[in-house]
């Protein structure tokens, strides 16, 4: 009888989502191919702008494949669901956006809805495009059309079921999204205005730095409060700077030094932020990185976080941890955790230790900690990888004793969490 009542709630589900689409896609038509090219979207000007916001938007990190051609696509984008392979942006007519229209191309920046008519995976994060301006759309739209064309057809998404049926996509939107483009706060400065349209927007701060629900639902009422980035296994830090925040006691110049460098007094950049650093942030305008930092310091403060309880007595793997912190890691990052400015990150009140998982700490002491390649610093110092090194039970004592020495206080990770992220892929 249980089965029976599982398979008819299971065909509900689905029918609902049928008459859902079947709704969406009478309101959503196809739209016809570009007949003619707009003199306007030849302007320099405009092209330049828009290569400025298509860095600002880190979009080539997504749409370029893995020795492949800028812009071209075909790079699998992974997600808890399966993998979605991003599509070729430059102005091929057949497999790229030759014959997009600029309409087109605004409906799937600002309502997540392809030429075709069809609903976009959220791969791609128009849940926070949609507040890109579409004076600024029109310049990134110029941009792409600019590109050399490249012919390379992005493969079908690899999902699970019931997630390979774009029709449960009505039922998400529904759940998750609403259009609509970023209004000003007139309380606030135009600085600090800014910094909200870049972080809100095209920066999609949000889609990594705060935690998803099991459909990978976005909560309406948290803004950059810190989350495990999923099927990457990085935990992207709070970044609130007040109190119980994840950049607690970090000025303005601190996060400008850190989006410009990758490097700061107060920590270095790793792992996906690393990337972002290396391809986006260290080319933004200055006025640009301040004004998100003025943003970012208007988060207000967090909860105080609650403390994560232990059954076991942590005292031995403490003490075994710091025997191997002194012989191992005090070298470079000191005896009393403070590292060696800009030059190794300090590991004493540094929030990507004493994040909530322990992933982060975990993963650079298996992995290594690569700073990234920036300008500012062309050949950042690097931590060499201790996965040939150190067994997982030492790993785990380590690292315990950095997140809970001097004032970090954070609860110790065990060895069975150290074995679960040592095999991650990385790509």
């Amino acid at each position: 009888m249980k089965w029976l009542l599982r398979a008819f709630f299971a065909l509900m589900v689905v029918a609902l989502a049928l008459v859902a689409w079947w709704l969406f896609a009478r309101h959503n038509p196809a739209l016809p191919p570009a007949q003619t090219t707009e003199a306007r979207l030849q302007d320099p000007a405009l092209i330049a702008r828009g290569a400025y916001l298509a860095t600002v938007g880190d979009c080539a990190a997504c749409h370029t494949a893995q020795g492949g051609k800028p812009y071209a696509g075909g790079r699998a984008l992974p997600t808890p669901f399966g993998e979605v392979p991003a599509p070729n942006l430059t102005p091929d007519d057949a497999t790229g956006l030759g014959r997009w229209s600029f309409d087109a191309f605004w409906r799937a920046l600002h309502e997540g809805v392809g030429r075709d008519g069809h609903a976009l995976y959220p791969a791609f994060p128009y849940t926070s495009y949609t507040r890109v301006s579409r004076e600024d759309a029109f310049a990134l739209f110029a941009y792409l059309k600019s590109l050399p064309p490249v012919s390379n057809q992005a493969g079908a998404p690899s999902l699970r079921f019931p997630y390979d049926l774009r029709a449960s996509l009505a039922t998400w939107r529904t759940l998750y999204f609403r259009p609509g483009e970023f209004a000003p706060d007139a309380s606030q400065s135009a600085e600090w205005n800014r910094g909200a349209y870049l972080v809100q927007g095209l920066g999609h701060c949000n889609e990594c730095h705060v935690a998803r629900d099991n459909l990978g639902g976005l909560p309406s009422n948290e803004t950059l409060t810190g989350g495990q980035i999923p099927a990457q296994n990085w935990y992207a830090p709070d970044l609130s700077t007040h109190a119980h925040g994840g950049l607690e006691g970090w000025s303005t110049d601190d996060i400008v030094t850190l989006l410009r460098t990758g490097q700061s007094r107060k920590g270095a950049a790793f792992g996906p932020m690393a990337d972002v650093v290396m391809q986006s942030t260290q080319h933004m305008h200055e006025d640009d990185l301040r004004a998100i930092a003025v943003y970012l310091q208007s988060l207000p403060p967090r909860p105080v976080p609650a403390q994560r309880g232990s059954q076991v007595d942590a005292t031995a793997l403490l003490d075994r941890g710091g025997d191997l912190y002194d012989r191992q890691c005090a070298s470079c990052h000191a005896k009393d955790g403070q590292g060696v400015a800009g030059v190794y990150p300090p590991l004493a009140g540094n929030t990507s230790v004493t994040e909530p998982t322990g992933i982060n700490a975990i993963r650079i002491v298996l992995l290594g900690g690569f700073a990234p390649t920036t300008a500012a610093h062309p050949r950042p110092y690097s931590m060499p990888p201790f996965a040939q090194k150190l067994s997982d039970g030492e790993v785990a004592a380590v690292v315990s004793y950095i997140r809970h020495a001097w004032s970090n206080n954070a609860a110790p990770v065990m060895e069975r969490d150290v074995a679960a992220y040592r095999n991650t892929p990385v790509e």
